[in-house]
């Protein structure tokens, strides 16, 4: 006999989920214009009013080599500002909701989002990064996974002492553009290693489009035999092969409750349109990104 209940056939899938938004991070961060730091104040504003409460805006790394986040203490600042606070208080949103990130890839940028914190303009959340496969690794950090995983573990006890979060990412789990196939297994240890050492959640990251709605699934049920808490887990798609929207779903059915997105999949697919400034039926989109998030 068919089984027609769909929570039957997938008793781990939640019936609501938490969305996160990272567009003003990694959704800008390869674009060759730069987007102004007006901009990227408008859209982080406008997700947090629309409804998101987890959003990444800046990365902390070298500004040289990013120089789309030249700006990111002035975009932090804006975010910690009174105004901010009583324009959220005016929708509300309770402020104190409201968890701030900055990607932190290497321990002088945890060391910087710590200096800020100090001086109350820095996250509440600082990212490290992790490969399963060594050569990704590599070439993502600068260093090798063993003298790696020893930054981490500095930085989160670093993290911990000054009252921040950290997440821990897991990245190539299904695939590396450069050495080509990985195990699944390899980043189920991984993820719990992270733990191990004191990440407070994991960001399970298809960095470039590779995984497929089955092997998703594998995955993500692998990994809550292991863990079976979701609010640990966070799952990160990019839509480069189009094939996000069935990935999200495969993690849902799974048992996967926490997701992260961009607006129109921007950051791995053409880049639909940025402006720096306002602009006449902008109010219209705005509404529409209002409607998604509610």
């Amino acid at each position: 006999m068919t089984e027609y209940d769909y929570w039957k056939i997938f008793p781990r899938m939640p019936k609501k989920v938490t969305l996160g938004d990272i567009t003003v991070r990694d959704g800008f961060q390869h674009l060759e214009k730069f987007i102004s730091t007006r901009a990227k104040i408008f859209y982080a504003e406008n997700m947090i009013f629309a409804g998101c409460r987890n959003i990444e805006v800046t990365n902390l790394g070298n500004s040289y080599l990013m120089p789309q986040f030249s700006d990111a203490e002035q975009v932090l600042a804006h975010l910690r500002s009174d105004r901010f606070k009583a324009r959220c208080g005016k929708r509300g949103i309770n402020y104190d909701d409201l968890t701030i990130t900055a990607v932190t890839i290497r321990e002088p940028a945890v060391d910087r989002a710590i200096e800020l914190a100090q001086r109350g303009v820095g996250p509440d959340r600082c990212l490290m990064m992790v490969s399963t496969e060594e050569e990704h690794h590599f070439a993502n950090s600068g260093t090798t996974l063993p003298d790696y995983w020893k930054e981490c573990e500095r930085a989160i006890q670093k993290c911990r002492d000054a009252g921040l979060k950290m997440c821990g990412t897991v990245s190539t789990i299904w695939g590396s553009p450069i050495a080509g196939a990985t195990e699944l297994k390899d980043a189920v240890e991984f993820t719990k290693r992270w733990l191990e050492i004191g990440a407070t959640d994991i960001e399970h990251a298809d960095h470039d489009g590779s995984a497929s709605a089955p092997e998703v699934y594998r995955y993500f049920s692998m990994v809550l035999d292991e863990i079976p808490d979701p609010s640990l887990h966070i799952a990160h798609f990019h839509e480069t092969k189009r094939m996000a929207s069935a990935s999200a779903l495969a993690a849902m059915q799974a048992g996967i409750s926490h997701f992260e997105g961009t607006l129109g999949g921007l950051g791995a697919s053409r880049p639909i349109f940025w402006t720096t400034a306002r602009y006449p039926g902008q109010a219209t989109i705005i509404t529409k990104i209002r409607a998604m998030w509610v």
